[in-house]
């Protein structure tokens, strides 16, 4: 099978995520720019969710247009990725309501853990189909921006029943270490061996 429904329907739910994500965020009462102040908490989490769904969307597009074909267990690890995805606007809302509260948090973090292991799942599936000698394999390497993540996700959960404000600083490192374009996928350009 060819890519092209996958990446399609995967567009779509990220698009349907972002959209409930904004849907969220209550507009303020009161016409003074001071009333936005109690909604800093939520706009600061939407901002780092939208960055998170669009590193996603960045990654999984290139991931997608170095894959030729698909078979159904990379089906359903995409669904599995898109699940823990579409779980970003429920516990962005509740830890932007509740900042610095440690369960918040900690949920936040588990779902950010989930979707990362998901991605992984998700890439090891594709490099499964077309082998380990494939551009995707080399590529993708000891991806260790991937295990850095998964090891900050890990600790931040724990961490947010001591400090919740060091947790979100974990997040937003993670974020920060995706925000620089990650070539390894992209470098390999449209000649791929599949």
């Amino acid at each position: 099978m060819r890519t092209g429904r996958l990446e399609a329907f995967s567009d779509g739910v990220i698009a349907i995520i972002i959209t409930i994500m904004v849907l969220e965020m209550k507009v303020p009462q009161g016409t003074r720019l001071d009333s936005l102040r109690p909604l800093l908490p939520v706009g600061l989490a939407y901002v780092l969710s939208f960055i998170y769904v669009g590193i996603y969307w960045s990654n999984h597009h290139h991931l997608l247009h170095a894959t030729r074909r698909v078979n159904g267990g990379i089906l359903w690890a995409n669904l599995h990725l898109l699940f823990w995805l579409s779980l970003v606007p429920f516990v962005t809302h509740w830890v932007g309501e509740n900042h610095a509260a440690a369960w918040p948090t900690a949920l936040y973090g588990i779902v950010l853990l989930m979707a990362a292991i998901a991605y992984e799942v998700l890439q090891r599936a594709i490099i499964a189909h077309h082998g380990d000698d494939s551009t995707l394999a080399r590529a993708i390497g000891s991806d260790r921006k991937g295990k850095l993540s998964l090891a900050a996700y890990a600790c931040a959960i724990p961490l947010a029943f001591v400090s919740p404000w060091l947790s979100d600083l974990l997040f937003v490192a993670v974020a920060a270490l995706w925000l620089v374009p990650d070539r390894r996928i992209e470098s390999i350009g449209d000649v791929v061996d599949f």
